[in-house]
């Protein structure tokens, strides 16, 4: 099997300027994605992301955004090691792609990087189906949070 990528595209009900905002800005991802999210949204922007309470031992992992393009591209890489600047081999890219259809939006998603963190077979088909895991879980959550946003 190929681990290289994931692709999932879905339509969203809202503008999208509407669906940009609620894949780029920390308010916004916090609500369907992360539990919580600290980063500027603008391209070379670094911070974090947690999921679980931070409170009680979340999980943090590094997020760097890589491009910013109002409405129609946002994209980051993340889990690079803390102190490290992400790059090819040390994170994850996700990019998401906005384009107008009907009285909505096509939103394109993928994230690759799986192959070249230089793991074993194992850790890579273990990461890949966790995250295709995650992805469809918290995917399904966006067109229902921009819709609401969009009203």
């Amino acid at each position: 099997m190929e681990y290289g990528t994931i692709e999932r595209e879905i339509h969203i009900d809202a503008s999208p300027e509407v669906v940009f905002d609620v894949v780029s800005s920390p308010e916004h991802l916090r609500e369907w994605w992360p539990d919580e999210a600290e980063y500027p949204a603008v391209p070379g922007g670094a911070g974090r992301i947690c999921f679980g309470d931070p409170a009680q031992g979340g999980t943090w992992v590094q997020f760097t955004v890589v491009d910013a393009v109002p409405p129609r591209l946002f994209s980051f890489r993340w889990t690079h090691a803390e102190g490290e600047t992400a790059a090819q081999g040390n994170s994850f890219l996700v990019v998401f792609e906005l384009e107008p259809h009907g009285d909505g939006t096509l939103l394109r998603m993928t994230e690759s990087g799986f192959r070249e963190r230089g793991w074993d077979e194992a850790k890579v088909a273990a990461e890949h189906a966790d995250h295709v895991s995650g992805w469809d879980h918290f995917l399904s959550r966006l067109p229902a949070y921009a819709a609401k946003v969009a009203a």
